[in-house]
């Protein structure tokens, strides 16, 4: 296994090199975004760790810029805990978010998980679409919820008309959630399911999703319901 650390600190770097390399991973590293857009145009890695102060070019500006050639598993790392920062960060494809200070094992526990979830096969890969093609036609192609439109075999989503402009983890959550109609669904259950059996983030990544989700459903953000201290369901 190959990372690339993304940090202006040295001493971020050093640390991050020292467990990872403890615990067999080989280790690259970047200064700043630009040094990192360039890295990955020319090597292969398996993860990259991106903070996201930097100067040339901060993390989130790094972020897009390898998002339009490459879906390397990203995990951003910053001092900057808001909300709106982590939800900004998924909205670009990133795959988890850790906040400084954070701890080095638990950082290299986070690595591990996330570069195993991209780990599969070829042959699970086919049968994974195998599997979800199965489960879309299941379901009518188009479903309609007064004026909420869902296109499954097009992953489209219309709103009055309009098309909705979603992330694919918004649209994968909407497809289960109305797959599961009026089903109390808990946080765990939508991690296990929606985001896979090993994914090491916490209930908070729901929650940012959701809220995600019904911005991106205007009016129709009625039919996501929360259940108080347990989860949600699509109540229609």
């Amino acid at each position: 296994m190959k990372i690339l650390v993304v940090d202006d600190e040295a001493q971020i770097r050093m640390m991050i090199r020292e467990y990872a390399e403890f615990e067999g991973i080989e280790v690259d590293e970047a200064a700043d975004g630009m040094e990192a857009v360039i890295k990955v145009r020319d090597q292969h890695y398996d993860l990259i760790i991106m903070d996201i102060m930097m100067s040339r070019l901060d993390g989130f500006s790094a972020c897009k810029e390898i998002r339009k050639t490459s879906k390397v598993p990203i995990i951003m790392l910053s001092a900057r805990g808001e909300e709106y920062d982590q939800q900004y960060g998924f909205e670009l494809g990133i795959d988890d978010y850790v906040v400084k200070p954070f701890s080095p094992k638990l950082l290299i526990a986070r690595i591990k998980t996330v570069c195993n979830r991209y780990a599969l096969t070829q042959e699970q890969l086919r049968e994974l679409e195998k599997y979800k093609k199965q489960q879309q036609q299941q379901l009518p192609e188009r479903m309609s919820f007064e004026g909420l439109e869902i296109d499954m075999k097009g992953r489209d989503v219309y709103v009055n008309g309009q098309k909705a402009s979603m992330t694919p983890k918004e649209y994968d959550l909407l497809f289960y959630l109305v797959k599961n109609c009026n089903i109390a669904l808990t946080r765990d259950k939508l991690l296990e399911e929606v985001w896979g059996y090993d994914f090491f983030g916490d209930d908070r990544t729901v929650d940012t999703h959701i809220k995600m989700l019904r911005n991106s459903l205007g009016e129709y953000r009625k039919f996501i319901v929360t259940l108080r201290g347990m989860g949600y369901k699509f109540e229609a």
